[in-house]
């Protein structure tokens, strides 16, 4: 769980990277950003921080921050409500993401390396690079997981709508909705 303080580290480091990027974003957004930790106290290395710009019932917009070798955990989108699941498209603004996703050839010498991996909590073995510039959309309900690299990165997310509470994580031990301590 983290303090208040720490949540607020990190949203002062996340937007400090999203201005590095040049993304601009309002005071509002500044101090709603979500600071991510899964419930595992370990930030550094397992985590992620967002911004949700547009939540409605057909499209959602979001900033991704990842600090330097920051892993956003394996989970996929189920269905709900007669949907697929959510379909989401990353497009890398800053820094260099290692995205996995499941199905297709595994990558032999994959470059990133999560925590908890030795839990077999990261089954999604395919790994795709992505530099600023580049994206990739994960099909609903498709396994996935991401990491920053050495640099961290800024992350744009296209998607539609956006049901974090129904994320279904590989890790019985995560929790997607942050608790803060006072």
């Amino acid at each position: 769980m983290l303090t208040a303080a720490q949540a607020q580290q990190a949203r002062d480091r996340a937007a400090a990277m999203l201005a590095a990027a040049g993304i601009a974003i309002t005071p509002s957004e500044r101090a709603s950003i979500e600071v991510v930790d899964f419930g595992l106290d370990d930030l550094e290395h397992l985590g992620t921080e967002i911004v949700v710009y547009v939540n409605t019932e057909r499209v959602c917009a979001k900033e991704l921050v990842l600090f330097p070798h920051q892993t956003c955990a394996e989970h996929y989108h189920p269905p709900f409500d007669n949907t697929p699941g959510k379909e989401e498209t990353f497009r890398v603004r800053m820094g260099v993401v290692y995205l996995h996703v499941e199905g297709g050839e595994p990558t032999a010498d994959p470059r990133a390396h999560p925590v908890r991996a030795e839990r077999g909590v990261y089954t999604a073995a395919r790994e795709i690079v992505l530099h600023p510039g580049e994206q990739f959309t994960v099909p609903p309900n498709t396994k996935h997981w991401f990491q920053g690299g050495p640099d961290g990165a800024v992350v744009s997310e296209f998607s539609t709508k956006s049901r974090d509470d129904l994320d279904i994580f590989t890790d019985p031990d995560i929790s997607r909705i942050p608790v803060y301590a006072d």
